[in-house]
């Protein structure tokens, strides 16, 4: 896989189309160490806060990435092509608890270029991140009152900003000017 350093103001995406249509991976730990995890994720959000750029994460605390994101201080959001699809659907079904899921598929943990999360060789998409905010989801606090309804459990996610430190992708994330 070929990819490019991608300028902040040259990312290209269509952002509901990459949280909705195609799966993410998240991971948060140390690649230098091996000591990391990474999950599917579906629901998050790119943009600016704070006048910084941003990706937005949840996590829900019986996760066992949620010990990463809660000890490290970035994490990665990686893409894929649909090839990769069967591998992100074990990664996001089964828990790094159990052993080694990352071994089970085709992917393989990269260095990143500033953070020290993994990135992976088969990602078409790379954002860098590093944690600048995070809160825990107070139920009291939803306007919407169906959003319970997607916590049987009682399970609320912890939210995750981080700004974006860096960007690496295929051709197809990168801006042309017309």
């Amino acid at each position: 896989m070929k990819r490019i350093f991608i300028p902040l103001k040259d990312l290209q995406v269509r952002a509901h189309h990459l949280w909705y249509h195609q799966s993410l991976l998240l991971s948060s730990g140390d690649f230098n160490t091996r000591d990391f995890n990474c999950m599917t994720v579906g629901w998050g959000s790119i943009g600016t806060m704070w006048s910084k750029p941003f990706v937005q994460v949840v996590v829900r605390p019986t996760r066992y990435t949620h010990q990463y994101m809660e000890k490290y201080p970035d994490f990665t959001v990686s893409a894929f092509g649909s090839d990769y699809q069967k591998d992100l659907n074990l990664l996001g079904s089964k828990s790094g608890r159990d052993g080694d899921k990352l071994a089970e598929t085709s992917l393989t943990a990269i260095e990143s270029t500033i953070v020290a999360a993994p990135g992976y060789a088969e990602a078409e998409l790379i954002i860098e991140c590093r944690k600048m905010y995070s809160s825990t989801f107070k139920p009291e606090e939803f306007l919407d009152p169906t959003i319970e309804e997607k916590y049987p459990n009682k399970d609320y996610h912890t939210v995750y900003y981080g700004s974006i430190e860096a960007i690496s992708g295929t051709e197809k994330y990168l801006a042309r000017d017309v």
